[in-house]
């Protein structure tokens, strides 16, 4: 059993979102503020830790024609710098678009109020929940 972590990482704040013990459904955990990388990155390294992380999952905010634009960049120079910080652990690029559409219609058709941060974590549960459906439908394929 692995446990993994979701990130929707953006230029403010970073969702952060767990797996259960058994990989297979996503809950939001926390958001972290991103007033220093260096920190942020150390936070993230500590929940890694902390709840025996296998596999991290990075949304990748690909533009909706599937190009790679400055904030799919700016995410894959984070994804080099955390690697540098858990090598051990793997990481994956996963497409996020419309994430945070999707999080944003989820909690409002719960009936719950959203702050910027509460939709951050919920995008990196829908982001960390997309991966692991996927993974359980491909299991031959190799998602990670």
């Amino acid at each position: 059993m692995m446990r993994f972590l979701g990130l929707d990482v953006g230029e403010r704040r970073t969702g952060v979102a767990l797996s259960d013990p058994t990989g297979w459904l996503a809950s939001p955990l926390t958001v972290l503020r991103c007033t220093d990388r260096d920190a942020e990155l150390l936070a993230v390294t500590d929940l890694v830790q902390k709840h025996q992380v296998g596999t991290i999952v990075v949304g990748d905010p690909q533009s909706l024609d599937g190009s790679i634009g400055p904030q799919s960049r700016r995410v894959r120079q984070y994804v080099s710098r955390l690697q540098q910080k858990v090598p051990h652990v793997s990481i994956v690029l996963y497409d996020e678009r419309l994430s945070t559409l999707h999080a944003q219609r989820l909690l409002h058709e719960s009936g719950r109020r959203a702050s910027r941060e509460v939709i951050d974590a919920a995008a990196a549960a829908v982001i960390l929940q997309s991966y692991l459906d996927a993974r359980q439908a491909h299991p031959a394929e190799a998602l990670i």
